[in-house]
């Protein structure tokens, strides 16, 4: 299973939340939820730090997963 992260511009690093690596199975609903954003394939390898999963983020409460992208129209 592939793990997509997004990696920011100003911190050069990837983004994280208390500490931990945001990740989301799904590159191309990462990239239609942050469409400024980089978005990088990631592996266990590249992390060596916890993880949290994009849906388990508080922020994205108020979406569901699979991405309906109707709804955001």
């Amino acid at each position: 299973m592939s793990r997509y992260a997004l990696y920011g511009d100003y911190t050069k690093d990837l983004l994280t939340f208390q500490g931990m690596v945001i990740f989301h199975t799904n590159k191309s609903e990462m990239e239609f939820l942050f469409p400024r954003s980089k978005v990088v394939r990631i592996t266990d390898g590249d992390l060596g730090r916890p993880v949290i999963k994009l849906q388990d983020h508080p922020g994205m409460g108020h979406i569901s997963f699979p991405l309906k992208k109707s709804e955001f129209r």
